[in-house]
């Protein structure tokens, strides 16, 4: 996978994974802000962006893929890791099945719930694959992230290398995750986010994700929806760097309501 590295090596190292149908370009804010003093790594996973010429298999490949970054990257060979959507699933994964690989984890934008009708959603994805880089979709998908006017034109850019056919295997794979059992024997704190405008799915998936893991706690973030990395870019940048530091999350966010 191609990796953009900032920061200095040896420092603590904080690995960024973007959400499906753009790469690695969607944390430029977060990388600006904590390059200083933090060892930063952006892959762009596989199918998207400078990575489309490595096909993407599935999450639990990613999830080892990215591992392997971590291992060849990093000094001490483990991460704090943070994950948006895809790349939440991604996380969660790691943070299951690769605890020798991660320091903590923050996922944000993941649902574990079951969808309604999957069977129509999976029609849906099959029909959507031959245009997901169509114009029109694109700028939908960019205001549900919150990309800026004057970012949008990198955005479309990097949003149309993600090839069709990953688009259609994530589509499908999303709707049947779960976390893995091994979760419980993880010791690593996970966080699990999420906007308080998300999808329901998303939201009451929190505490499920929190308690599956032996150190997890979920937050809710008021006001912001999906893409909260540009709707309140400072906000989740200090999110992960308090996270890294050990230190108390940031008093904005809330405790979700307990769903079972």
């Amino acid at each position: 996978m191609a990796v953009e590295v900032a920061g200095t090596r040896g420092a603590p190292a904080v690995v960024l994974l973007h959400a499906a149908g753009t790469r690695g370009w969607m944390w430029s804010r977060q990388v600006r802000d904590l390059a200083g003093d933090l060892h930063v790594l952006v892959p762009d996973l596989p199918g998207h962006g400078r990575s489309n010429g490595c096909p993407w298999v599935s999450i639990a490949d990613t999830a080892g893929l990215v591992a392997e970054v971590i291992a060849s990257h990093v000094p001490q060979g483990r991460a704090h890791v943070v994950g948006l959507s895809l790349g939440g699933y991604v996380g969660v994964r790691l943070a299951a099945l690769t605890p020798d690989r991660v320091v903590s984890a923050t996922v944000s934008g993941v649902s574990v719930r079951p969808f309604p009708h999957p069977g129509r959603m999976r029609l849906l994805g099959r029909l959507m694959a031959p245009v997901v880089r169509s114009g029109l979709l694109l700028r939908a998908n960019a205001r549900t992230l919150k990309i800026p006017s004057s970012e949008l034109d990198g955005y479309l850019a990097s949003a149309r290398a993600m090839t069709r056919d990953a688009f259609r295997r994530v589509n499908e794979e999303d709707l049947d995750f779960r976390v893995p059992a091994q979760a419980a024997d993880s010791p690593y704190p996970v966080l699990a986010v999420a906007g308080e405008n998300e999808h329901d799915l998303v939201k009451r998936s929190l505490t499920e994700i929190a308690e599956a893991f032996g150190s997890g706690e979920a937050r809710l973030v008021p006001g912001v929806g999906h893409g909260w990395n540009g709707e309140k870019p400072e906000l989740f940048t200090a999110v992960i760097r308090r996270r890294v530091l050990g230190r108390p999350l940031p008093a904005e966010l809330l405790k979700p309501p307990i769903e079972h």
